[in-house]
């Protein structure tokens, strides 16, 4: 099921580069703001290319603009904000949880927050949905879409791995922060991200120039313990770069070894993968062009928009 009419959708912005692929959906998107810019209300925050369907809506003028739903992205949004800043017919309106994240108090028995049955609960990897206690929402799973430009590909010269990770330093183990520090000592590998210089990273790159960024790198390296699955990771795919990493989370169902890359919980067998693509650039190039296929076959932009269009309309009947 899906509908043609164009919905007027409330969110807040909470992950840039999926809010910009989400906004692919030709839906209209409107996001508060406030004078600080603080999180969740930054806009249209970013070196991200917005389209005209992604709106700034400033706080007081939240209360008196028309919605077709309500689409939550964090805990605090659902429990506390939406009801300091929206209407109580608008916190009546069809509703979304779009959960991002893997449960992070206990892998297994961790109940959602959202426990309202009028409420459509949707995960971005199916192992997200696997492991959160979901108890009695109704519950969807839309897998990433990403877009990389149409001009850059994977060049691979450079014989170093690359990692992409945010606040590496203060997300620690679970991140992989201690993952990526053993295997640096082993092999040549690079970390940028935001506030990587505190790992020794190269800092932040804008979103619409990583891409070109990763290309020149013989491979991706993931070192993640417990996240969702990462955008940077499927980018790096999309443009025909192999991906070594840990066997862990929705990774596991994306990298086939030897076809795609390499995944394991052995360390010391991943820093030998990685050594065995620095010697060795044309097996690289062989495994990044099977990433390549797979990303467009689960992870094209198409797939994701036609799927949230079921959802929004399923949502708002």
């Amino acid at each position: 099921m899906r509908t043609n009419k164009k919905l007027r959708i409330f969110t807040w912005h909470v992950h840039g580069n999926y809010l910009y692929y989400l906004s692919q959906v030709p839906h209209t998107f409107y996001l508060p703001v406030d004078e600080a810019r603080s999180p969740g209300y930054t806009g249209r925050a970013g070196a991200l290319p917005w389209g005209a369907n992604v709106v700034e809506l400033p706080l007081e003028q939240i209360p008196d603009t028309e919605f077709d739903c309500i689409l939550f992205q964090s805990r605090a949004h659902y429990e506390e904000d939406q009801h300091r800043i929206l209407s109580d017919a608008q916190q009546r309106l069809p509703r979304i949880f779009l959960e991002h994240d893997t449960p992070q108090r206990h892998p297994t028995d961790t109940r959602h927050p959202v426990y309202d049955p009028a409420v459509l609960l949707v995960h971005v990897t199916p192992f997200n949905a696997l492991m959160w206690d979901n108890g009695i929402v109704p519950v969807r799973v839309i897998d990433h879409g990403v877009i990389v430009p149409r001009d850059v590909r994977y060049d691979g010269s450079l014989p170093r791995g690359i990692a992409v990770v945010n606040h590496l330093a203060r997300r620690g183990r679970r991140l992989g922060a201690d993952v990526f520090d053993a295997a640096r000592a082993e092999v040549a590998l690079d970390l940028v991200g935001m506030a990587s210089e505190a790992n020794g990273g190269l800092g932040e790159i804008p979103n619409p120039e990583l891409p070109a960024f990763l290309s020149r790198y013989r491979f991706y390296f993931h070192p993640v313990r417990w996240t969702s699955l990462g955008l940077a990771a499927l980018e790096a795919m999309m443009i025909g770069m192999p991906v070594v990493g840990l066997a862990t989370t929705e990774l596991v169902s994306v990298i086939r070894n030897g076809e795609s890359g390499y995944i394991d919980t052995d360390l010391r067998r991943l820093v030998e993968c990685m050594k065995q693509l620095i010697d060795d650039p044309v097996e690289a190039a062989r495994l990044g062009a099977g990433a390549r296929r797979e990303a467009l076959r689960r992870f094209g932009i198409g797939r994701f928009v036609d799927d949230w269009m079921r959802v929004f309309a399923e949502a708002t009947g």
